[in-house]
């Protein structure tokens, strides 16, 4: 099991699933260089890059604020009136930050060399699910975010260690309001049911010595680093998933990483999210196995996993739901188009139920079939308009500030999209040129294998219907395949 796919067994459509699953889909000519290199090597590329300069996610305001101890004595020595005015701009400019980092972050995912890092990423974003709705600091959501980008891939103990110490995570579970005489849970028991082991696998004793065992550690709020402080640790021994003594943060981590259990937990949630459907218990085994062989690091395991005979199997192809962020990303590199402005971009996944920074609870999004109801199928068949035409009936959504706009003002918002989709950057004029050859250039762009006949009927209809073809008739088209349930499907 897990045996390394056959290089015979590799070839464009192969190449096509990877780029979808371990980055965010491409090109034509993306998915035909991946598939002239071998599985090893693909999957290297998407990780690593190929070879050009990446620079890294960081916005010019991404940094300690020196000014942080003057500015809240101000608020708390201002008048109420000036103290709302105060909170009201800072609020403000919050939002401004938050809005620019996820911008910055689709930026990468859309444009940048090492797709399977922010693809990766974006899951540990999902796995440590934690909101700048409570966070209230879009410093703090960087520096998270950049530190699942920058260890990511690398020893699941040491990224333990970062999250657990991470200033976001302090205040999202707060663990920064811990204090001895009532030790805080709140993180003590994500950390073994969501992060680590799962319901079943510890016990309520081991929530609450883990509690105790974490006491102490903080955060300092003017510097906006982690802290450790002595006087609010927990005197004693502590008994923790069967380990006596006077425990602390460290053990307490050591601890939860020798455990099997949390090679089978991590690993399974990493086959799900990148392969659509969870593994079967052998399979579960066998990614256990290969984690704990790999010293628990992640490039390697990922590496293994990537290129297995069983990632690239029938039942796993062609099977996942695209994330709203798969399905604005991929969409915009397939039509080698920009992504739509930040208000737009984050609007757009907001209704389709995956903003960024913003998940709905510490589960992070459920995923699956959780991505379609009847609101979002709406939204998704509106976001191809946008993208195709520059057109954006989203702006109009119920409880959007656009909508209760009138006139110029109106009209100005509603043509901020980015523009449509050209053409002529699509398709040559030969795919431009009939029904036929236009539906097969559409197919092997936008889809990795065929249309089924009920979804081609109304596109071959739809041309029909056009006689000689224009560039609004292959736009047309563009649009009604990215609507196709088909095309839902990574």
């Amino acid at each position: 099991m897990l045996d390394p796919l056959p290089h015979s067994a590799w070839n464009r459509t192969t190449a096509a699933h990877l780029l979808n699953r371990a980055g965010f889909g491409g090109t034509p000519a993306d998915v035909d260089s991946l598939a002239r290199l071998t599985p090893e090597a693909a999957v290297a590329r998407l990780m690593d890059g190929d070879g050009s300069k990446s620079s890294d996610l960081k916005p010019a305001w991404a940094h300690p604020d020196p000014n942080r101890a003057e500015k809240l004595k101000e608020i708390r020595k201002a008048d109420a009136e000036e103290r709302a005015r105060l909170q009201k701009e800072r609020n403000r400019e919050r939002r401004r930050q938050m809005l620019e980092l996820q911008h910055d972050w689709l930026q990468a995912m859309a444009t940048g060399s090492r797709p399977l890092r922010e693809k990766l990423t974006l899951f540990w974003h999902g796995h440590f699910a934690t909101s700048a709705v409570k966070v209230r600091d879009p410093y703090l959501m960087w520096c998270q975010n950049d530190l699942f980008r920058q260890r990511g891939a690398g020893s699941w103990r040491d990224l333990l260690g970062a999250v657990t110490r991470d200033p976001a995570m302090l205040l999202w579970l707060d663990q920064a309001q811990s204090k001895p005489g009532h030790p805080n849970e709140n993180y003590a028991r994500e950390l073994l049911e969501l992060f680590t082991l799962g319901e079943g696998h510890y016990t309520e004793r081991d929530v609450t010595e883990a509690a105790r065992a974490l006491c102490g550690l903080t955060l300092d709020r003017l510097t906006q680093e982690p802290a450790f402080r002595k006087r609010l640790q927990v005197p004693g021994d502590k008994t923790f998933l069967g380990r006596t003594g006077p425990l602390g943060v460290d053990e307490v981590l050591d601890q939860i990483a020798a455990q099997p259990q949390t090679d089978r937990f991590i690993t399974g949630r990493l086959w799900t999210f990148f392969a659509g459907t969870p593994p079967s218990a052998g399979l579960q085994d066998a990614l256990a196995v290969r984690f704990r062989a790999s010293g628990q690091q992640f490039g390697p395991f990922l590496r293994m996993m990537l290129t297995s005979e069983e990632f690239h199997q029938p039942p796993v192809m062609n099977q996942q739901i695209k994330s709203p962020v798969q399905l604005l990303v991929s969409a915009c590199r397939q039509l080698e188009r920009p992504l739509p402005p930040a208000p737009v971009c984050a609007n757009t996944l907001r209704l389709l139920g995956q903003e960024l920074f913003n998940p709905p609870n510490v589960k992070g999004w459920e995923g699956g079939l959780a991505w379609i109801n009847t609101n979002t199928l709406l939204n998704r068949h509106n976001l191809a308009l946008l993208l195709v035409t520059g057109e954006n009936p989203m702006a109009l959504a119920a409880g959007s500030k656009l909508a209760a706009q009138k006139g110029p003002l109106r009209q100005r918002l509603l043509g901020r999209t980015g523009g449509g989709a050209n053409p002529e950057k699509l398709f040559t004029p030969m795919e431009r040129s009939d029904a036929r050859s236009l539906l097969a250039a559409v197919e092997r762009r936008f889809l990795t294998t065929p249309l089924h006949p009920r979804e081609l009927v109304p596109l071959s209809e739809y041309l029909r219907a056009q006689g000689a073809l224009d560039d609004r008739d292959v736009l047309g088209v563009v649009r009604l395949a990215l609507c196709t349930p088909q095309y839902q499907l990574n």
